[in-house]
């Protein structure tokens, strides 16, 4: 008869001896009553998992292909049980009791939040357990069977990184190199051009904030990008110019947030964006209490693949026959001064032409898309996040942003979302009932 060693290490040398090892351990962990063996198997979960997650990570099939089916494993072995939830749920509604509630709320949470728990609690079981989600996440459109335990991880982290338990830091030249070195990876928005570049985005007249977790100290979650200018800004290009001398606090009249970037792609759906900018915003008011405009400066990435589709204007939630009548006009005056191609729309050289008409139409189709667009679920994401957190659509910048990508997405056109901290929950709740909180100057296009 073989020993428990040489049969642990018989299931490991076949193909599928990591899968079985792994979901022998998941379930060992969740029978363990003791703290101190849990969190040795934790561990050695922990392990299993990063071992598994770097081989599909470097397009390993057979790693890849184990990871798929351990995601169908916690998708079914770990569910609650039916017949369980039924009799329970039976119960409370012939009874609806504090005691059969509860019974009714434990038989329904599935076993494996608090697998996730338990793995939680050992060292490096977060962070697996974000890299665990963002695999999760890149392989669901293929799998929709998958979206109760995504939804489960979303549950969990949302509630582990509530920002009530994050610590905001600012991140400055003096900052680990390490960090300096993750800023630099991670920006997602205006890349940073080496180490010159990021030491002017942190001079003075800049600012930089990121969120971080207890459990990931030396991680950060997420970050803000701020300039401190003289007024609002509208191009891009001077905010991050290495070469600009910086100004001096006595200029310091507006916070542009310019860039938000997120670390880490497993906490995608967490909220913590908007809780970043409102804690920044809040920060440098009480240090520069001159400080009285707090705007973004920001990209419209959905504006040109949308103005390229043949929609109809008149379907859209909101806008009366003879609004979409015009839009429709501006649409066509704008393609013919692109050449019968609004696709190039993409290229700098077709900007430098437009005439004032066709550059007021295209203007009057952006107003149009973040006006009534932007409230349906396919809207802006960049529009819906700030809008969502409060934010009045202020301004729309032509030529903001002449970058290949700020071309490709936006059209070249950028705007600035203001945040008046005193109406944020109004124009909060004016979003939720799909009505878009905009300034004057943005009435006037439509």
């Amino acid at each position: 008869m073989l020993s428990p060693d040489l049969r642990q290490m018989a299931r490991r040398l076949r193909p599928d001896g990591p899968l079985r090892q792994l979901i022998a351990d998941c379930k060992h962990l969740l029978s363990q009553r003791g703290e101190a063996s849990s969190t040795q198997i934790a561990k050695g979960i922990v392990d299993q998992l990063g071992d598994m997650l770097a081989g599909a990570a470097r397009k390993d099939s057979a790693q890849a292909g184990l990871l798929e089916r351990f995601f169908d494993h916690l998708a079914s072995d770990f569910s609650p049980e039916p017949t369980a939830v039924l009799a329970s749920a039976q119960a409370y509604a012939a009874k609806p009791d504090a005691a059969h509630l509860i019974t009714l709320l434990e038989r329904t949470e599935p076993p494996r939040q608090e697998l996730f728990r338990r793995i939680n609690r050992a060292p490096g079981g977060t962070s697996a357990l974000i890299r665990l989600r963002r695999a999760l996440l890149e392989r669901l459109p293929r799998q929709p069977a998958w979206r109760a335990l995504e939804a489960d991880l979303l549950h969990l982290l949302s509630s582990w990184f509530n920002p009530g338990f994050l610590e905001m830091r600012q991140v400055s030249w003096r900052s680990p190199a390490v960090l300096l070195e993750q800023i630099i990876r991670h920006e997602a928005v205006h890349e940073i051009d080496g180490w010159d570049d990021l030491r002017r985005r942190l001079l003075p007249d800049r600012r930089c904030f990121a969120f971080f977790h207890p459990q990931l100290p030396e991680e950060p979650l997420i970050f803000v990008e701020v300039a401190l200018l003289p007024e609002m800004a509208g191009a891009i290009a001077p905010l991050i110019d290495k070469k600009q001398q910086p100004l001096s606090p006595d200029q310091f009249k507006v916070a542009v947030f310019y860039s938000i970037s997120n670390c880490q792609p497993g906490l995608r759906g967490v909220s913590l964006g908007n809780f970043l900018i409102k804690r920044v915003a809040d920060e440098l008011k009480a240090e520069l209490p001159q400080l009285k405009t707090f705007c973004t400066l920001s990209p419209i990435p959905g504006f040109l693949p949308w103005l390229l589709q043949a929609a109809d204007f008149a379907t859209m939630p909101g806008v009366k026959a003879t609004l979409a009548e015009e839009m429709g006009q501006a649409r066509q005056l704008l393609a013919s001064a692109c050449g019968g191609e609004l696709a190039a729309l993409s290229q700098k050289a077709t900007h430098d032409k437009l005439s004032k008409p066709a550059q007021q139409a295209l203007l009057r189709l952006a107003a149009l898309y973040l006006v009534h667009h932007s409230p349906q679920p396919s809207g802006d994401p960049v529009a819906r996040f700030h809008l969502d957190n409060g934010a009045r659509l202020e301004r729309l910048n032509p030529q903001g942003n002449l970058s290949p990508k700020g071309l490709k997405q936006s059209a070249g056109l950028m705007v600035n979302y203001l945040y008046d901290l005193a109406r944020i929950d109004t124009h909060h709740d004016r979003f939720v009932h799909g009505s878009v909180a905009h300034a004057r100057a943005i009435g006037t296009l439509l």
